[in-house]
């Protein structure tokens, strides 16, 4: 990303004296719809994310630039003072949360860009939220500790966004570690780095460039879907529930709320299972078990669309290892494990045949497992 743009468009609007920050987008191995579940989850941060200049302005008001949309927006730090402009909400949010624990922050100046591709299911928003958080933190020594960074970050897609989504982006923002992977329990907190180097392999993803409305909440809907599961069970969470609990209890439930819950139980154990392929070595059981997710997220948990499901086909048919729809659903990206043989051949027929499809072509991106939230 180039970062001087960032720099000469703060000096334009507000002067000099700005500091830099970035945090990164996040890929998933595995462990999809897992994190809210209190499963595992397995992500590792990317080299694409959010860059922001920003600097302390001596008021209570932000002033705050998004370049790559060219929109400005200006607010305060009461609940009242919420900003019209959807992508501004982020910025507030993280302020908001701040405060409420504890946290004193001043008015800031500061312009933004990303190079996250939208809707690829990348989470550009956690990297926009982590950004500031990480920033403002720093900035204004709030002492502040990285797990509370990242659920800073949640809290407000939460309460300012209107998403009821698990910990998983906003840790893999904050906690990313340059070659590593990260195993993370979403119920305990505990996570593991796992370094990750494929040797005779490459990860990459595919971006349908696809973005399908949805009427509605499909995510809190799914969300609510494993919620009621779990309060059959006793539980507060699916962790660790197994298949014969599920299938036990399989009358007292919808169909709908048992697909659901049956690919919740089962993403659990491949998340373990690539852990121990990974252990070892064994990069095929790791993309058998990508295709196992893919299929249980198109079929049982419905949150997969046509032109993903073709995309997985045709990388069956092209021999690639392993390859899943990656993020929330209903659009955006693959993610694939190719032999390094194999690309080549992969990256020309997904291209040609999603064009002759769908009219289009898709983005490739090799994803180059990098750093968390920083200050360049």
């Amino acid at each position: 990303m180039n970062t001087q743009l960032i720099v000469d468009k703060f000096e334009e609007l507000y002067g000099s004296g700005a500091e830099l920050f970035a945090s990164p987008g996040r890929i998933n191995l595995i462990g999809e719809h897992t994190d809210y579940n209190g499963g595992f989850v397995f992500p590792g941060a990317v080299d694409k994310g959010v860059v922001a200049a920003i600097r302390l302005n001596g008021t209570q008001k932000v002033r705050a630039f998004a370049l790559d949309l060219g929109e400005s927006s200006e607010f305060g730090f009461d609940e009242a003072d919420k900003p019209a402009e959807a992508w501004a909400c982020y910025l507030f949010g993280v302020c908001r949360e701040i405060l409420k624990r504890g946290g004193t922050i001043g008015g800031f100046d500061t312009v933004f860009s990303g190079d996250v591709p939208l809707g690829a299911g990348m989470s550009s928003s956690a990297a926009l939220e982590s950004t500031y958080a990480f920033a403002l933190n720093e900035l204004c020594g709030c002492g502040i500790d990285k797990f509370e960074l990242a659920r800073i970050g949640q809290a407000t897609e939460h309460n300012y966004c209107g998403v009821k989504c698990g910990i998983m982006d906003q840790f893999a923002s904050v906690f990313g570690k340059k070659g590593c992977l990260m195993r993370l329990d979403c119920r305990s907190m505990e996570f593991e780095y796992f370094p990750f180097d494929p040797k005779g392999y490459r990860l990459m993803l595919v971006n349908s460039r696809v973005k399908h409305e949805l009427v509605g909440s499909p995510y809190n809907d799914r969300r609510a879907s494993c919620e009621r599961v779990a309060k059959v069970l006793g539980q507060e969470f699916l962790r660790g529930a197994t298949m014969e609990q599920l299938d036990a209890i399989r009358d007292g439930i919808t169909d709908e709320d048992y697909r659901r819950a049956r690919y919740v139980v089962g993403e659990e154990r491949r998340v373990l299972d690539v852990c121990d392929a990974l252990r070892r070595g064994d990069y095929e059981t790791v993309g058998r078990r990508m295709y196992e997710t893919h299929w249980g997220m198109s079929q049982e948990y419905e949150v997969s669309c046509e032109e993903l499901d073709f995309l997985v086909r045709v990388a069956e048919e092209c021999g690639v290892s392993g390859s899943r729809i990656m993020g929330g659903g209903f659009g955006g990206c693959t993610i694939n494990l190719v032999k390094e043989e194999l690309y080549d051949r992969f990256v020309s027929e997904a291209k040609k045949r999603f064009a002759e499809k769908y009219g289009h072509e898709p983005q490739i991106y090799d994803v180059v497992i990098s750093d968390g939230a920083r200050r360049l």
